[in-house]
Protein backbone atom coordinates (compact mmCIF):
# COMPACT_ATOMS: atom_id res chain seq x y z
CA UNK A 1 0.00 0.00 0.00
CA UNK A 2 1.21 3.48 -0.85
CA UNK A 3 1.91 6.04 1.83
CA UNK A 4 0.98 9.68 1.47
CA UNK A 5 2.10 12.89 3.16
CA UNK A 6 -1.25 14.66 2.91
CA UNK A 7 -4.94 13.83 2.71
CA UNK A 8 -5.18 15.77 -0.56
CA UNK A 9 -2.37 13.73 -2.12
CA UNK A 10 -4.01 10.46 -1.06
CA UNK A 11 -7.41 11.50 -2.38
CA UNK A 12 -5.97 12.52 -5.75
CA UNK A 13 -4.12 9.20 -6.10
CA UNK A 14 -7.13 7.10 -5.13
CA UNK A 15 -9.45 9.05 -7.43
CA UNK A 16 -6.95 8.36 -10.21
CA UNK A 17 -7.33 4.67 -9.40
CA UNK A 18 -11.10 4.79 -9.81
CA UNK A 19 -12.33 5.71 -6.31
CA UNK A 20 -14.36 8.53 -7.82
CA UNK A 21 -17.48 8.62 -5.63
CA UNK A 22 -17.91 10.26 -2.23
CA UNK A 23 -19.41 8.20 0.57
CA UNK A 24 -21.01 9.53 3.75
CA UNK A 25 -21.16 7.54 6.95
CA UNK A 26 -24.47 6.83 8.67
CA UNK A 27 -24.97 4.71 11.80
CA UNK A 28 -25.98 1.56 9.91
CA UNK A 29 -24.69 2.12 6.35
CA UNK A 30 -22.58 4.27 4.08
CA UNK A 31 -24.24 6.21 1.31
CA UNK A 32 -23.45 7.84 -2.00
CA UNK A 33 -26.18 10.44 -2.39
CA UNK A 34 -25.69 11.20 -6.12
CA UNK A 35 -26.16 7.50 -6.92
CA UNK A 36 -28.98 7.09 -4.39
CA UNK A 37 -26.94 4.19 -3.01
CA UNK A 38 -26.92 2.87 0.56
CA UNK A 39 -24.49 0.11 1.49
CA UNK A 40 -24.83 -2.01 4.60
CA UNK A 41 -21.63 -3.46 6.13
CA UNK A 42 -21.98 -6.73 4.18
CA UNK A 43 -22.25 -4.85 0.89
CA UNK A 44 -18.83 -3.17 0.79
CA UNK A 45 -15.15 -3.77 1.42
CA UNK A 46 -12.51 -1.36 2.70
CA UNK A 47 -9.58 -1.67 0.28
CA UNK A 48 -7.27 0.86 1.96
CA UNK A 49 -7.20 2.91 5.14
CA UNK A 50 -5.03 5.99 5.65
CA UNK A 51 -4.85 8.14 8.76
CA UNK A 52 -3.47 11.65 8.84
CA UNK A 53 -2.64 13.56 12.01
CA UNK A 54 -2.80 17.33 12.19
CA UNK A 55 0.58 19.05 12.08
CA UNK A 56 -0.10 21.28 15.07
CA UNK A 57 -3.17 19.79 16.68
CA UNK A 58 -3.87 16.06 17.11
CA UNK A 59 -7.58 16.89 17.14
CA UNK A 60 -7.24 17.72 13.42
CA UNK A 61 -6.72 14.07 12.54
CA UNK A 62 -8.53 12.57 9.55
CA UNK A 63 -9.12 9.08 8.27
CA UNK A 64 -9.50 8.20 4.58
CA UNK A 65 -11.04 4.90 3.50
CA UNK A 66 -11.01 3.58 -0.06
CA UNK A 67 -14.22 1.58 -0.39
CA UNK A 68 -15.50 -0.83 -3.03
CA UNK A 69 -19.10 -1.98 -3.08
CA UNK A 70 -20.10 -5.55 -3.86
CA UNK A 71 -21.40 -4.22 -7.19
CA UNK A 72 -18.10 -2.52 -8.06
CA UNK A 73 -18.82 1.10 -7.13
CA UNK A 74 -15.61 2.63 -5.77
CA UNK A 75 -15.36 5.72 -3.63
CA UNK A 76 -13.85 7.50 -0.65
CA UNK A 77 -15.02 8.10 2.88
CA UNK A 78 -13.29 10.90 4.80
CA UNK A 79 -13.98 11.65 8.43
CA UNK A 80 -12.30 12.96 11.53
CA UNK A 81 -10.47 10.02 13.09
CA UNK A 82 -12.39 8.53 15.95
CA UNK A 83 -15.25 11.03 15.85
CA UNK A 84 -17.71 8.52 14.42
CA UNK A 85 -16.63 5.64 16.63
CA UNK A 86 -19.43 6.22 19.13
CA UNK A 87 -22.15 6.92 16.56
CA UNK A 88 -22.06 3.76 14.45
CA UNK A 89 -23.21 0.25 15.19
CA UNK A 90 -20.67 -2.48 16.08
CA UNK A 91 -21.06 -4.27 12.73
CA UNK A 92 -20.20 -1.06 10.87
CA UNK A 93 -17.22 -0.39 13.14
CA UNK A 94 -15.92 -3.89 12.48
CA UNK A 95 -16.32 -3.51 8.71
CA UNK A 96 -14.50 -0.19 8.73
CA UNK A 97 -11.72 -1.95 10.63
CA UNK A 98 -10.77 1.21 12.48
CA UNK A 99 -8.04 -0.49 14.50
CA UNK A 100 -5.89 -1.34 11.45
CA UNK A 101 -5.36 2.20 10.23
CA UNK A 102 -2.01 3.23 8.89
CA UNK A 103 -0.80 6.47 10.41
CA UNK A 104 0.80 9.19 8.23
Amino acid sequence: MKTFETLTEAMADLKGRGYSHDFNLKSDWIECQPLNLQLRPTEFHVDEVHRFEGMTNPDDSSILLAIRSSTGVKGLLVDAYGVYADTINPEMAKRLNMDSTTSH
